[in-house]
């Protein structure tokens, strides 16, 4: 029998009269540290779902990894490199490259009747990853690529800002001017209307056939302006990106261009530094809310200790140690944190899903990308957080423990 648990259960459990053990003072400590777990799991999900949802609009556009040609700066006006069947194929079996697809980029101006704007025409090909569009499709419907019909290469879906901006809706033409030798126009007919909500990429992209951008940049066939790839894990960006950029360094396709890998990370720095200082603030948050937790918990355990000052002193007095006695004292501890913890987790979990499926909470997506305040919400977090506060709030609680040790068993009987 595990006699300083007993003794604990009896501490936290039983009743003297009509009034519980615990004093206000002591549920306001699990109160505090209920809802520090709370908040820890917000401030955890929400900056989690935040950088995914961030990250996976940028990785929309551009993909993980771009491979391109050495003398491209950061126009969208690129000099092209000429890719082969054999270099695709050596990329699409290469461990941890998920997807690959061409891509041609060309600035241009869209204009209608009564407004113009600029834009960069995207050209993708038949290999082309529709996921991340798909997803944001709001009116309409994607078109098709066929490599050996021209029949469709004049369509092209653009963005919600873009339609409003100019009037236009699924199933209108618009008029491209592109600057080649002289000013050159295209009519676009448009299938479908994506919003991501990221403002600086949607007033810019429209999608569209590659063969248009072949023929305006009067390009052979199997000249792109890079190559996007698409890993299997975002952990291992860095390590692929560093790997294949060695590797193709002394590369050159058939015209002697040399090519030129970079990550999503180094053609955006900014908007991904900018991501990783959110963890700093993480971090800050985190810490304020377990010394606000642990702050409380060590009042509510000292006050357990100052109203149990006379049962210490019987049991010093009938032979009981004092590590036994701090041991009854953590293990009342440990009822309050788990019970703290429980309903930390009720809330936390319970406002989580609520701003998961109704989002109450909205943003401005021109200032932060986002319509709604994202969660990302996982088992493996959570038990993460749980983990850390648990162990956090034990460490935290040895400290008051240790005021057992001052307690003389005489004086301690005769208290009150």
């Amino acid at each position: 029998m595990n006699v300083e648990l007993f003794i604990a259960r009896k501490i936290y459990f039983s009743k003297e009269g009509d009034r519980r053990v615990s004093p206000p003072a002591v549920r306001i400590a699990t109160a505090g540290i209920a809802l520090g777990l709370a908040v820890m799991i917000l401030a955890v999900v929400i900056i989690i779902g935040f950088k995914k949802e961030v990250r996976n609009k940028v990785i929309g556009f551009g993909a993980h990894i771009q491979l391109s040609n050495f003398d491209n700066n950061t126009s969208y006006e690129t000099v092209p490199i000429a890719v082969s069947d054999t270099l695709l194929d050596e990329l699409r079996s290469r461990p941890g490259i998920r997807h690959v697809e061409r891509f041609a980029t060309k600035y241009g101006i869209l204009k209608t009747e009564s407004d113009f704007q600029g834009i960069v025409f995207k050209g993708i090909d038949s290999d082309f990853d529709w996921t991340f569009f798909r997803k944001h499709l709001k009116e309409g419907e994607l078109f098709t690529i066929d490599p050996g019909k021209a029949s469709a290469d004049s369509c092209v879906i653009i963005s919600r800002y873009l339609a409003e901006q100019l009037g236009l809706e699924t199933g209108d033409s618009f008029l491209g001017y592109f600057l080649q030798q002289g000013v050159r126009a295209r009519r676009f007919h448009i299938t479908g209307i994506y919003e991501t909500g990221f403002v600086d990429y949607d007033k810019l992209y429209v999608i569209g056939d590659m063969k248009q951008v072949r023929r305006l940049n009067g390009w052979d066939s199997d000249e792109v302006s890079g190559l996007e790839l698409q890993v299997d894990r975002y952990d291992r960006l860095d390590e692929i990106t560093e790997a294949l950029y060695f590797e193709m360094a002394d590369r050159h396709d058939r015209k002697g261009n040399t090519y030129y890998v970079r990550s999503i990370k180094d053609m955006n720095p900014m908007i991904f530094s900018w991501l990783e200082i959110l963890d700093m603030n993480v971090a800050v948050i985190l810490i304020l809310m377990l010394a606000v937790a642990g702050f409380t918990m060590i009042s509510g355990l000292l006050i357990i200790i100052l109203e149990r000052t006379q049962m210490i002193g019987i049991l010093k007095a009938l032979g009981q140690n004092n590590r036994s006695i701090r041991k009854v004292f953590l293990y009342v501890s440990f009822f309050l944190i788990g019970k703290g913890m429980f309903w930390g987790n009720v809330i936390g979990i319970s406002l989580s899903l609520v701003q998961h499926y109704f989002h109450l909470f909205r943003l401005d997506p021109s200032v932060y990308y986002l319509d709604a305040v994202p969660i990302e919400l996982s088992a493996y977090i959570l038990l993460l957080i749980n983990l850390g506060t648990a162990i956090a709030s034990v460490c935290i609680m040895l400290a008051p423990s240790h005021l057992i040790t001052k307690i003389h068993p005489a004086r301690s009987i005769r208290f009150e």
